[in-house]
């Protein structure tokens, strides 16, 4: 039978089966939990908000969406969210899931640290979004009733989950702090990583070789 948390069913297909087993095995059972109230929350928007959304690749956008955060598929060259989206189209490609939907799911993590701009592109794109800034930023938080919200943290709880989170976005890309340049973990590294410098885009344009 088919998993339901607060009247969100989880997808059951093949492919959402190895999607679960692929995250769960990766990603600590921090990132696993959040990644899967990340699904329900964006559900439970897009059911607010009266969106049609495809709900399995919702699902592996939300399941994939903090990959890059984890050993195995982190790199240092690039944003820690496309490690994720090049993981989710990879895994979707290889399911035979190809073209727009996979890479509407590719949009959905690449996006999902910024702000805005992914909520007025595909359902699935923005309720990623909505469920990350519900989970982590608790944007939102209203929009669920305490209810849904308990029957959630009862499935996938959340101790200490903000000093956690915070503690796995700055090993996820300390390694990498260049890929932060204009984006929001910038402040992780300032909070965690001493001796961390921000990029300015106004020394940019300054500074660099043009003569004027």
């Amino acid at each position: 039978m088919a998993e339901s948390i607060a009247g969100v069913q989880i997808p059951d297909s093949a492919l959402a089966r190895e999607a679960t087993e692929l995250v769960r095995e990766a990603a600590s059972p921090l990132l696993f939990d959040h990644s899967r109230r990340v699904f329900v929350f964006g559900a439970l928007r897009g059911r607010e908000q009266g969106l049609e959304f495809d709900a399995e690749l919702l699902y592996v956008g939300a399941m994939f969406h903090d990959l890059g955060l984890t050993e195995r598929f982190r790199r240092t060259d690039q944003r820690f969210e496309i490690d994720g989206a090049d993981e989710a189209r990879r895994f979707l490609n290889a399911h035979g899931i190809t073209g727009e939907s996979a890479e509407r799911v590719w949009n959905a993590i690449a996006l999902h640290t910024t702000p805005e701009i992914p909520l007025h592109m595909a359902p699935e794109v923005a309720l990623v979004t909505r469920g990350v800034e519900l989970d982590v930023l608790g944007i939102g938080y209203d929009a669920v009733t305490d209810e849904q919200r308990a029957a959630v943290i009862a499935a996938h709880p959340r101790p200490d989950f903000k000093n956690q989170i915070l503690a796995a976005f700055t090993e996820g890309i300390k390694d990498r702090p260049e890929t932060t340049f204009g984006n929001v973990k910038a402040d992780v590294l300032a909070h965690f990583v001493p001796g961390f410098q921000r990029g300015d885009f106004v020394e940019v344009i300054k500074n660099n070789d043009w003569s004027e």
